[in-house]
């Protein structure tokens, strides 16, 4: 059982470190910004709803997000452990999720922090939107996102730290290592991946 949470600021390759460790350990990867844009992608209700706060570079509300959460860690490939990709993001969604894993009897094993520098995750951001053809990705978009990450985001660090459950990890460099980076972090907590082949 590996119940993981991965934080960072957007840019700082939380999704690539996601993919690879959900691999490793054999969880599914929960990345609430997949969902979204599957559904905006697909023009459901939900999509809908979603798209105009992304296009603004706002969070979607607590009570949505909360909810797509506890549905998607309710199905059967959750059962055995997930790795949670961009949720929670403020202390009201912590609070939500430790209510949900109280539910199970279960909690958080550790929470990864992936750093990077701002002008570096900029830069990624726009080459990403350059490549995809991403309209959530303009500049000023990038920058007010960063914004909203120190100012709601960064506060959960605290509440991690202060659980000892955080590991802190530079996002810069190759992806191979950064993962080589958190793999070696997750093993001194006791976290062994259950094939290293990715």
């Amino acid at each position: 059982m590996t119940r993981l949470l991965l934080i960072g600021p957007p840019g700082a390759g939380k999704g690539t470190q996601a993919e690879r460790l959900a691999l490793a350990f054999g969880v599914p990867a929960v990345s609430t910004g997949d969902i979204f844009r599957y559904n905006v992608t697909n023009e459901t209700p939900l999509g809908l709803e979603v798209k105009s706060f992304m296009d603004a570079g706002a969070y979607v509300p607590d009570t949505l997000t909360n909810a797509i959460v506890a549905d998607r860690l309710k199905e059967a490939d959750a059962a055995s452990g997930f790795l949670l990709d961009g949720y929670p993001r403020t202390t009201d969604q912590v609070e939500e999720l430790d209510r949900l894993l109280d539910a199970e009897g279960t909690q958080l094993d550790v929470v990864v922090l992936i750093t990077a520098d701002t002008d570096e995750v900029v830069t990624r951001l726009l080459k990403r939107a350059a490549e995809q053809g991403r309209a959530d990705d303009t500049a000023d978009v990038i920058r007010h996102r960063l914004d909203v990450y120190a100012e709601q985001t960064a506060p959960l660090i605290d509440v991690y730290s202060a659980r000892g459950l955080v590991v802190t990890i530079d996002g810069l460099g190759a992806v191979e290592v950064v993962t080589e980076r958190i793999l070696a972090a997750l093993a001194e907590r006791g976290l062994r991946a259950s094939t290293t082949t990715l």
